[in-house]
């Protein structure tokens, strides 16, 4: 019988769904998983196998072990860039990039990124949200905490006081509505907090978005929040696959390995269309709820009160795209979602989504995106 490898899961930040991808290669792949520097954060010392997992996010002693072991490492964690680990990361430019372009399809026309303290994650996702908008021909701006000139070191209490009225201040003068972006769900929280304590309406006013969908209980929000699915047990079940090939001899990858995100969950705390055109908003909520049925240009000038023609001209000027193209691709982000979140079979999908038949997305599908349904699907996913 071939031996059986044993894996060293080390991470002092508990995400339980990448742990999860993790545990379930393990599972098909007869690995001896050892999680218990995990859940006693304890530093095993003296311990011998043949490859470890790590999210080496906050503990200097941690990593030092981790460098000492010398056995092959895959880490989920950008941290200490001059650890030269191979990496399979979140790709946090296509999660600020779907941000940007849900609050772009809803007609937005003011934008703010908001986060509070210095992180490489954060720092790619406000460049990458500012860069996708820019692109779109806007500008966002980027409320950075600990860069503000209101910024002082203080107690947890007091710091978080000074911050909320800074972050009242700024969210008070920019243009409205203004759309935000948040670095994370919990700092999303705090600009809804904070909007509350201020006056400002969410979404009429500031509408929200956060990603990485953590929060607990959101549908019993009052405004349930809009977020990102990263897909981390995907991610997980990536870098163990790595693992693998690293601990079979094969070479590390030169760059890190971006695991994309599912797509985004719109709550009430960014569903507002802030087009300046009561017929095109109109229409374009109709889209959003009924993306999934055969409608047609035709509907939607019906629902906008157009006619076709005139549809056609006040799309192009207020969403910057032709009613069809708008149609297109709605019905394929959500399909991308359903294939990375879902276990439904294509062609199920594909009427989920609205398209007549299999054939007919499987080809929208590839002259969008390049490759096939299922070609997406296996690399996006946990099958292999």
């Amino acid at each position: 019988m071939r031996r059986q490898r044993r894996v060293l899961l080390i991470t002092d930040f508990y995400e339980y769904r990448a742990i999860r991808g993790i545990e379930k290669y393990a599972q098909e792949h007869d690995w001896n998983l050892n999680t218990d520097v995990t859940q006693e954060r304890t530093i095993p010392w003296g311990w011998e196998g043949d490859g470890i997992l790590a999210w080496l996010a906050t503990s200097d002693e941690m990593a030092d072990f981790v460098v000492s072991a010398k056995k092959p490492t895959v880490d989920f964690t950008f941290r200490r860039p001059q650890l030269k680990f191979p990496r399979v990361l979140m790709d946090n430019a296509r999660i600020a990039q779907l941000v940007a372009e849900h609050f772009l399809s809803r007609g937005f026309a003011n934008f703010a990124f908001y986060s509070d303290y210095e992180n490489w994650s954060f720092e790619e996702r406000g460049k990458a949200f500012v860069e996708a908008l820019r692109s779109a021909g806007c500008e966002g701006t980027w409320l950075n905490w600990r860069r503000s000139p209101a910024y002082r070191p203080a107690g947890r209490l007091e710091g978080g006081n000074s911050r909320r009225k800074w972050l009242a201040s700024e969210l008070k003068k920019r243009p409205k509505p203004l759309a935000v972006f948040a670095a994370t769900d919990w700092l999303a929280v705090d600009i809804l907090e904070t909007c509350g304590e201020a006056g400002m309406k969410v979404p009429d006013e500031v509408a929200i978005a956060g990603t990485h969908n953590t929060l607990l209980a959101v549908e019993t929000m009052r405004t349930p929040i809009t977020t990102v699915e990263p897909n981390l047990e995907g991610m997980g079940y990536r870098g163990a696959a790595l693992l693998d090939d690293l601990m079979s001899g094969k070479k590390a990858p030169p760059e890190p390995i971006r695991w994309p995100p599912a797509g985004v969950i719109v709550r009430k705390s960014s569903d507002l269309f802030a087009v300046n055109h009561p017929g095109i908003a109109r229409s374009l909520r109709y889209l959003w709820e009924h993306y999934h049925e055969p409608i047609t240009v035709a509907d939607l000038a019906h629902v906008a009160g157009m006619s076709v023609r005139g549809y056609h001209q006040a799309m192009q000027e207020y969403v910057n795209r032709s009613p069809g193209a708008e149609l297109h691709r709605v019905r394929l982000e959500n399909a991308k979602r359903l294939l990375t979140s879902s276990p439904a079979r294509t062609e199920d999908i594909a009427a989920a989504c609205g398209y007549r038949n299999g054939n007919s997305f499987w080809v929208a599908f590839r002259d969008a995106t390049g490759e096939s349904p299922t070609k997406y699907r296996r690399k996006y996913t946990l099958a292999r």
